[in-house]
């Protein structure tokens, strides 16, 4: 199976991206962290991106808040797919980064999960990682099954609780 990268503009994103791994585990997929700022270092952003296939792996997820914009610099250097995940930011509460990730020209496009969505983000690399694998696929079902059970036994319990 290909890995799946977390790359984060700052170290600072890491309570955000964080939530991923958990995802990452339970589907055992495995994956690398990374810091490169879009603007602080641009040339090991580029140097990482532009090797990321080769070195194995088959989805980026990139984390930056404020308008910075490192998915998009991460998805203008290689033609895997690229996760943009805006993160909140004290200034204009993550619209900010939501705007600068989710607004990309034609060609180079970037999906983008909610503010500070780095669960779904995960979701959304596994299922991009499953189309190849398998296994990985069947394991998607059944959390999915999974969840709906839970949601199922949920509905149950409050209508015997509230029914008159």
């Amino acid at each position: 199976m290909k890995k799946a990268a977390v790359i984060m503009g700052s170290d600072s994103d890491l309570p955000v991206v964080s939530k991923a791994f958990d995802v990452f585990k339970e589907f055992g997929i495995s994956y690398e962290v990374h810091v490169f700022s879009a603007h602080r270092t641009p040339v090991e952003a580029k140097a990482f991106t532009e090797s990321a296939k080769e070195n194995g792996f088959g989805v980026l997820i990139a984390a930056a808040g404020m308008a910075a914009h490192l998915a998009g610099a991460l998805a203008a250097n290689t033609v895997l797919p690229v996760i943009g995940i805006p993160v909140k930011s004290a200034a204009l509460d993550g619209m900010d980064a939501l705007l600068s990730t989710v607004m990309m020209p034609s060609g180079i496009p970037v999906a983008t999960v909610a503010i500070d969505g780095a669960k779904n983000a995960a979701y959304l690399a596994a299922q991009i990682l499953a189309v190849e694998d398998e296994a990985l696929y069947k394991k998607l079902l059944a959390s999915r099954k999974s969840a709906a059970e839970k949601v199922l036994e949920k509905n149950a319990e409050i209508s015997a609780k509230y029914h008159s």
